[in-house]
């Protein structure tokens, strides 16, 4: 059955866009590791869709946010490393061992839960500490390592494989300064371990946008979302690429979102569309009626602002978002039938609706347009 056929709504994942997308950071990379960051149902492009082709591709390293996106990659049987880059409560310490994950720590309390949980099950418990670097958001400050350090080595059950950080100012701005002075924080951290005997095996701080600008970031791994999904950060880091006499990356989007049209509708000159009455007709008009919504994904401040692409044509949407449906005039685009295809993300015929475009749109960022597709929205690898 053909998918447009199947469904009212679906995502298509490109998989030679995925492909190619990992091959132009292997190259940026070099020696340096790869992880796919596949947190966020992998930015909107599905969990295990996007963990499968990572496996496809060689990347050994995946990125969740929680324990239960962890726990879904291994029970759907995906076998990399998985590093859990958000919090876990102390109550599921035991699941991150038993199910062989790797967890982010700057607490000692979850330090001393998952060495409990490592006793308890005769396994080890491999964790990466989060230094605090100058977003001031998950980290321990530089001058508490040696407090948390102490508690490692009372518990040889616990395995110190990783040190990592976060940029807080990277994309969003040409000027380096703030990156570099993270980046000097973060050698400091590094530099106290090797002060201390002791080499960390896996340093990782650069994100998307460092690993297209920064080679001096790239350590042992790099932790690459948004651009393996063929998206680009920022304009202001496509600007500091070039910038900076270096090659932009040749990125190529990976999902496009398609719905189909469920109804068809004339109206008159002067009627009212959708709630609060916020678009009135100004000629007789046709509409298609499509089954996306806020609820689906599609934000309601697109509401008389966004278009979709039907045959190849942008039809506007008209009134407001509602929560399961948008209405687009489609009174300039002959021969629209019941259930053609829809495109609100992607390519149709020679136009195209990109994720940026739409968060322009939405006074957003391409993140969050990508991010809140529904889950339950079929995403069909292509």
């Amino acid at each position: 059955m053909r998918i447009d056929q199947a469904h009212l709504s679906w995502v298509e994942i490109s998989r030679d866009s995925f492909f190619h997308n990992v091959q132009e950071f292997k190259k940026r990379l070099g020696p340096t590791q790869l992880m796919a960051v596949v947190k966020a149902n992998a930015y909107g492009h599905g969990l295990l869709e996007i963990a499968r082709l990572a496996g496809e591709a060689g990347i050994g390293w995946l990125g969740v946010n929680s324990i239960e996106e962890g726990m879904t990659l291994r029970e759907a049987g995906i076998g990399q490393r998985v590093v859990i880059l958000g919090y876990v409560p102390l109550t599921k310490a035991k699941e991150v061992v038993r199910y062989d994950l790797r967890t982010i720590i700057y607490n000692p309390d979850n330090l001393k839960a998952l060495a409990e949980a490592a006793r308890q099950l005769k396994k080890k418990a491999f964790i990466h500490l989060k230094v605090e670097t100058g977003t001031n958001r998950q980290g321990i400050p530089i001058k508490k390592l040696g407090n948390i350090y102490k508690l490692i080595k009372a518990r040889p059950e616990v395995v110190l494989e990783g040190i990592s950080s976060h940029f807080a100012n990277i994309e969003d701005t040409t000027d380096d300064f703030y990156p570099r002075f993270q980046l000097q924080n973060f050698i400091e951290a590094i530099n106290w371990f090797k002060n201390q005997g002791v080499e960390i095996p896996i340093k990782h701080i650069a994100c998307t946008a460092a690993s297209i600008l920064f080679p001096e970031t790239y350590f042992d791994l790099a932790r690459v979302g948004l651009g393996l999904y063929g998206l680009w950060p920022s304009k202001e880091t496509l600007v500091s690429c070039r910038r900076r006499g270096q090659e932009p990356l040749k990125l190529k989007p990976v999902l496009s979102w398609r719905a189909r049209v469920a109804q068809i509708k004339p109206v008159p000159r002067g009627a009212y569309i959708g709630y609060g009455c916020t678009y009135r007709t100004t000629r007789p008009t046709k509409l298609a009626i499509v089954p996306v919504g806020y609820y689906d994904g599609y934000d309601r401040s697109l509401s008389n602002t966004a278009y979709v692409l039907i045959r190849g044509k942008r039809a506007p949407v008209r009134g407001r978002v509602c929560m399961n449906f948008i209405m687009v005039d489609i009174s300039d685009i002959p021969g629209v039938k019941l259930e053609d295809r829809v495109t609100l993300i992607g390519t149709d015929g020679q136009d195209r609706i990109t994720a940026d475009q739409l968060a322009a749109l939405a006074g957003t960022i391409s993140y969050e347009i990508i991010s809140r597709i529904n889950p339950l929205i079929p995403r069909m690898v292509i």
